[in-house]
């Protein structure tokens, strides 16, 4: 049986109540991935001499943000790098702070300090690999979730960027991470309709954390225009399909299906009457096993807020769910299903708002309507797939499972 929804296995240590360490919010589980140890000391409001100090924005209980405090300059340059890919709000908010930051005015905010003592520092680890001047870094927070990996933004003495520190912290973000960094490593020129990539600086590990740097964006870099209009030129120069088309029932992506689920799949135990995945797939095989298929690569999370613009050319980042030989399409797919369920919506509008955008757009990427049909109902299994894969140790994205299998039930019916 597949494993029920669980706290991730990298239990929390015991920390000192004061230590933010041992919050259970996104400070928290930050905190804990970025400053791992006993031998480093965490406290809000100071106390003894810091190594680094950081500024938390908004608030304590409501932390989005930590502002390096090196100096006016790093804390400038923290909130302001990069903001014209920011919306119109938000950067709005972010000059704002930088202003402030610029000024020595940030305690106007009246931002908690949070002061980290002691030692190692992930910072300075990596300023001696890479050779650098010390580092600095601006850090985001997000709510606790075993599948994502904090990023680091890293910064100079003088507020220069030197790159992106993403950080695998539990079995499923490690691993996202190494597929990353090889995937980086492996990509093809940007030419033609190719898009630009983020090159890969530095892969290592430290403190049982797999780390990739990934190079700064060009300073002159801005959000796409038109964001929900796909970019299928590029989609198409991405999946580099060089070979002929193959029936779906006979072809080495079936079988990739197959092992993947490994014949574990949930019944109905938190769903009365939802189907398995392994349903699922025969259910697709038998409609559609003689159907013949353009296989390539595919990015694996086009949307976007992983898309920016430089000089005329796309430039897309965030590479760690790439793979090859899957049906062209499922970047489509995935780009309208997950705008549309980071927008709030459940799995079935979402699946809703896919199919829509397979019909008005599919045509561009050789799909006539029957492999529409197959390309939004595949990519469906193939997402369930990925949250299963992510689920040992980590626990079941509960907005994807098992409404994922209740969609499916429907649509294979």
């Amino acid at each position: 049986m597949i494993p029920q929804q669980r706290r991730s296995s990298a239990a929390r240590p015991d920390y000192p109540a004061d230590d933010p360490r041992s919050r259970t919010d996104g400070l928290g589980w930050v905190a804990r991935a970025v400053f791992p140890g006993p031998a480093l000391r965490l406290t809000v409001g100071g106390g003894e001499p810091s190594a680094a100090r950081y500024a938390v924005l908004p608030a304590l209980d409501d932390a989005k943000f930590l502002l390096p405090l090196a100096s006016r300059t790093v804390t400038a340059a923290s909130v302001l790098a990069y903001n014209a890919l920011r919306p119109p709000r938000v950067r709005a908010t972010r000059a704002a702070i930088g202003g402030l930051a610029r000024t020595g005015l940030l305690g106007l905010t009246r931002a908690p300090i949070l002061h980290v003592s002691g030692g190692p520092l992930l910072t300075d680890h990596l300023a001696g690999l890479l050779g650098t001047p010390p580092l600095h870094a601006a850090i985001g927070i997000r709510p606790p979730d075993p599948h994502h990996k904090p990023t680091l933004q890293l910064f100079d003495d003088q507020g220069r960027p030197r790159g992106y520190a993403k950080i695998g912290w539990n079995d499923g973000t490690r691993a996202m991470v190494r597929h990353e960094a090889a995937a980086l490593a492996s990509l093809p020129e940007a030419t033609g309709d190719f898009p630009a990539a983020p090159a890969l600086v530095l892969h290592t590990t430290w403190q049982q954390r797999e780390i990739a740097i990934i190079a700064p964006m060009p300073r002159q870099v801005r959000r796409i225009r038109r964001p929900a209009s796909p970019r299928t030129a590029a989609m198409l120069a991405v999946a580099r399909v060089s070979g002929p088309r193959v029936p779906f029932g006979s072809s080495e992506f079936l079988d990739s299906w197959r092992r993947r689920a490994a014949g574990g799949a949930l019944a109905g135990a938190e769903s009365p009457g939802a189907i398995t995945v392994d349903d699922a797939i025969e259910a697709l095989v038998a409609r559609d096993g003689r159907l013949e298929l353009d296989l390539g690569h595919w990015h694996g999370d086009w949307v976007p807020w992983n898309m920016a613009r430089h000089r005329g050319r796309l430039l897309v980042w965030d590479w760690e769910n790439s793979a090859p030989g899957v049906p062209v399409g499922f970047d489509l797919a995935h780009q309208f299903f997950q705008t549309a369920l980071s927008g709030g919506a459940a799995v079935a509008p979402s699946a809703a708002a896919m199919d829509q955008a397979l019909r008005r757009h599919g045509r561009a990427l050789g799909l006539d309507e029957r492999r529409q049909r197959f390309v939004g109902d595949a990519y469906l299994i193939e997402l369930w797939l990925r949250t299963y894969q992510l689920s040992p140790g980590a626990g079941w994205n509960r907005r994807l499972h098992p409404a994922l299998l209740d969609t499916l039930a429907g649509r294979l019916a």
